[in-house]
């Protein structure tokens, strides 16, 4: 199935979390990142937007399952630097900013 990345598209595999389906775009790098798999560390928050919603929302990529024409318009630092190398330029332009665990925000520095 087809999901949008900060506007580029990829191919990834169904019936599975979206974390799972950014550790198929980037295996080299997404499993080597600071995630809990288990919503706890907040590391793989993204904005996305399905096809049938008018706006984004705030999810967890660990917990949340794939589906078809889903477009992910923001991503966390983490997930940023994990997938800079397959996003290539597209990367600098995401404006991702989140609360960390302790409540500060924390934000990317390009």
């Amino acid at each position: 199935m087809e999901i949008t990345i900060l506007g580029k598209p990829f191919l990834v595999p169904d019936q599975n979390s979206v974390l799972r389906a950014f550790q198929f775009i980037s295996p080299d790098t997404v499993p080597y990142g600071r995630f809990c798999w288990n919503q706890e560390c907040q590391y793989c928050r993204v904005s996305c937007q399905l096809p049938d919603e008018d706006r984004p929302r705030t999810i967890l990529s660990c917990k949340f399952i794939v589906s078809e024409g889903m477009s992910i318009t923001d991503l966390s630092p983490e997930l940023l630097g994990c997938l800079r190398a397959k996003l290539g330029p597209v990367a600098g332009t995401a404006s991702s900013t989140y609360q960390g665990i302790n409540g500060s925000d924390v934000a990317s520095h390009e």
